[in-house]
């Protein structure tokens, strides 16, 4: 990649990175309703799950190149389908009241977020079909690409758990009202997916 793109290329991953999603949305509900040392234990598995797409869509760029692009479309509504099922359960979630530890974020589900993120996914094969492979084919170029995702989407998923947790006391009187706003975020976010641009 050419020196001149990499202002660009660490632009387009900030930006795709803080624009919301599942995993933004998750940190920021977690955040508010359990404060910053438990969404913490969540986040951690957003950054494992976020570096195994990432290095997944290295091998996947590298090995399949343009045929990939066939499926992007199907892992698409698989991602919408996932998103609304995470929006169900943020608005489910309102009236239950966790008790001994019961559904509190955690390393698996962090995890798992970002494990079914179709927003990382493309994101990820698109960083790298777009500023790496028009320049440089090489594995290693895709690796050290690949190798500096992870420290922008994990990044801005930090910014929206501290701005959760920052938030946490004024929410909580309001909760169902902020999962209800939460939902239909992760519902946009599901539609916006699908929709063709």
């Amino acid at each position: 990649m050419p020196v001149t793109i990499i202002p660009s290329f660490i632009a387009y991953c900030y930006i795709t990175g803080i624009t919301p999603g599942p995993a933004n949305l998750c940190s920021l509900s977690a955040g508010i309703r359990y404060g910053k040392k438990i969404a913490l234990r969540q986040w951690r598995g957003l950054f494992v799950g976020f570096s195994t797409i990432s290095l997944l869509s290295v091998l996947a760029t590298y090995f399949l190149g343009s045929v990939l692009n066939r499926y992007v479309r199907v892992l698409s509504w698989v991602g919408a389908a996932y998103i609304l099922w995470l929006a169900w359960h943020i608005l489910r979630s309102s009236n239950i009241e966790t008790q001994d530890g019961a559904d509190l974020p955690c390393f698996r589900t962090g995890m798992l977020v970002q494990m079914t993120n179709v927003k990382v996914m493309v994101s990820c094969v698109t960083a790298l079909a777009s500023f790496v492979l028009p320049y440089n084919t090489s594995f290693f170029a895709l690796l050290a690409a690949g190798l500096f995702l992870p420290f922008t989407g994990p990044v801005a998923n930090l910014v929206w758990l501290y701005a959760g947790a920052s938030l946490q006391k004024l929410f909580s009187d309001h909760r169902k009202a902020v999962d209800r706003v939460m939902a239909v975020s992760l519902a946009l976010c599901a539609v916006s997916i699908v929709m063709p641009h």
